[in-house]
């Protein structure tokens, strides 16, 4: 029995690089004007919340799946600041609720794009049994 795909490959990527892009002006936007940091200079802002989104860049933009797959792991980040941030800052409710939906976005559109875009590829993690 084989599972349908809801969504395209080419779907889960623009989900993908929407929440990416979306994070990649919102946090600068929300960090420096919207509500800057009492304790952070703006440059130390931009460094921790700017540059890790920097290294997926042309990867996601050549629709690699590794770089969908790691990037994960870097979207965690902004996942992780914005449920804190909902914790300890009601003031910021809404900016870190768009910061948790664009998190969102683009760790399930890019989990799921590397899925089915490395199956279309044949690429796999999994090690071959040796037939011995």
């Amino acid at each position: 029995m084989t599972k349908t795909q809801r969504f395209s490959t080419p779907t889960f990527k623009k989900i993908t690089l929407i929440g990416y892009f979306s994070l990649l002006f919102f946090m600068p936007l929300w960090l420096l004007y919207l509500n800057p940091s009492q304790g952070l200079s703006p440059i130390l802002s931009l460094c921790l919340f700017t540059v890790p989104l920097l290294f997926p860049l042309k990867g996601l933009l050549a629709g690699n799946p590794y770089t969908y797959a790691w990037s994960s792991f870097v979207v965690m980040i902004y996942f992780l600041h914005s449920l804190t941030t909902l914790w300890v800052s009601p003031a910021d409710i809404v900016w870190a609720s768009l910061e948790l939906i664009f998190a969102t976005m683009m760790f399930i559109g890019g989990s799921y794009y590397a899925k089915y875009r490395g199956q279309e590829l044949g690429l796999s993690i999994r090690k071959a049994k040796d037939k011995a």
